[in-house]
């Protein structure tokens, strides 16, 4: 049997490669706009959120998500749009979820991480290191 979350992620790979490369052109954006370091979500999120819809990229998600369960060889159960629960912007990037037959697929773009401020002070958010094709995961959870 295919492993599901390699499947799933090949796919994304192949087909969506174009808009990994313009959701970290927004990541790369929104932390070229912080002045000084970024311990609030709200300073991804909103104007993450804010360029996907600009540049058309939240409307594209559903799309990627309905490729991943495809790929992983599933069927969805409902057209997926582009909000909660099936897609949802996150202080480390897009986050899109599906409900399948004996689980959850998950797909995740991880631009940005918390990182702990050295001097001890409140965490921040620093724009992860990597191509753009290292911040996707897919993840299969089996329903219990």
């Amino acid at each position: 049997m295919t492993d599901p979350d390699a499947a799933a992620r090949a796919a994304l790979l192949d087909t969506h490669s174009d808009l990994l490369v313009a959701v970290a052109d927004c990541a790369d954006e929104v932390a070229a706009a912080w002045d000084g370091p970024a311990t609030d979500r709200r300073q991804v999120v909103d104007p993450l959120t804010a360029l996907f819809r600009q540049r058309g990229i939240l409307a594209q998600l559903p799309e990627v998500l309905a490729t991943a369960v495809d790929a992983a060889g599933y069927d969805l159960r409902a057209d997926p749009v582009p909000a909660p629960p099936y897609v949802v912007v996150t202080s480390t990037g897009p986050v899109l979820r599906a409900t399948v037959a004996d689980g959850r697929l998950v797909v995740r773009v991880e631009c940005f991480e918390l990182v702990p401020d050295e001097a001890g002070g409140k965490p921040r958010y620093v724009r992860r290191d990597g191509a753009p094709e290292d911040a996707l995961s897919v993840t299969f959870v089996q329903s219990r």
